[in-house]
């Protein structure tokens, strides 16, 4: 299944935040304005952005809610999402720009970045449930590992997230395990 592009964008840059908190081997990885930066950088957003401490602080304040998303299956996110769609006063509207097609905007470009980010991952959320795709909003299942991600894959069976070479980790890992037990 392959979702629509600002679907993707939205789950993807989700994601990107929520990986951002504290896991199990690393510390929170947006603590300062050039963390800031970056994650706008692999996720930009229109319309006004302020790149302060303050929207910074509102940002790092939205994330635990967006892990959330991650930790409950389809009918549990429906609450979830609708109010998360409340709280940021969502007005669905079609937009075309920067040379993508129309997509759905659900605020207004003037609404603060957090409010957007949140509404705009909620939107994304919709897509996934309406589609019955929950099953592919997953964390991690390395052993020590609590990244999340999104499946995009054919079949559906991507078990590891890209954030930490998890997967190559995880193979090797059986590889030698495989090895012990044949010397052994």
């Amino acid at each position: 299944m392959v979702f629509i592009h600002d679907t993707e964008q939205n789950l993807r840059a989700a994601a990107y935040l929520v990986n951002t908190l504290p896991g199990y081997d690393s510390g929170d990885t947006l603590t300062t304005l050039e963390d800031f930066d970056a994650y706008l950088v692999q996720n930009p957003y229109t319309g006004l952005i302020h790149r302060d401490e303050d929207e910074l602080a509102a940002l790092r304040a939205i994330r635990p809610r967006l892990r959330r998303l991650w930790e409950v299956d389809r009918e549990q996110a429906v609450p979830l999402v609708n109010e998360m769609l409340r709280d940021g006063e969502a007005l669905p509207r079609l937009m075309k720009h920067d040379g993508i097609d129309w997509h759905i905007h659900a605020t207004s470009d003037d609404a603060p970045l957090p409010t957007r980010v949140l509404v705009e991952a909620a939107m994304a959320f919709v897509d996934v449930i309406r589609a019955d795709q929950y099953d592919r909003i997953r964390v991690c299942t390395a052993d020590d590992c609590d990244s999340v991600y999104v499946d995009y894959s054919k079949n559906g069976s991507k078990r590891y997230c890209d954030t930490g070479n998890c997967g190559n980790r995880m193979n090797v890992n059986a590889y030698r395990r495989r090895k012990a037990r044949e010397t052994a």
